[in-house]
């Protein structure tokens, strides 16, 4: 019988919402017009090298509908940050016209093998005024 993983919020893994882009020429779907852009860094401010393996968003929208994305890795890849380092990157998400809120995780591994997780900022998708 396999055991359960134990994931701890990880001391000194440090994600940052470094900036979000409102982009109305990308593509995105009629019932959700909105769509932005958003960089994203993790910073790996603790004595051991970790490895990204998954991430989880949750975008509430203004009419109350939460849609969940999880999946492995982050844009395609599994980085590994060593202690110090960081990784950014860039993703975009459509909303509908009142814009949504944003939190979530990414899920990763130490190099010695405790599985942990850093804590997305909630941050918000609002249409320009």
């Amino acid at each position: 019988m396999e055991m359960a993983k134990v994931i701890q919020e990880m001391e000194g893994l440090r994600v940052m919402v470094d900036d979000i882009i409102y982009m109305p020429n990308l593509d995105a779907p009629a019932d959700k017009p909105h769509p932005f852009v958003y960089f994203i860094s993790i910073h790996n401010e603790s004595p051991v090298p970790v490895t990204i393996r998954g991430r989880k968003w949750v975008v509430r929208d203004a009419e109350g509908d939460t849609t969940v994305v999880e999946g492995e890795g982050v844009v395609g890849q599994t980085p590994t940050i060593a202690p110090g380092e960081h990784f950014s990157y860039n993703s975009y998400h459509v909303v509908a016209d009142g814009g949504a809120e944003v939190s979530g995780a990414f899920f990763g591994e130490t190099a010695v093998g405790d599985w942990i997780f850093a804590r997305i900022p909630d941050f918000r998708l609002e249409l320009p005024q």
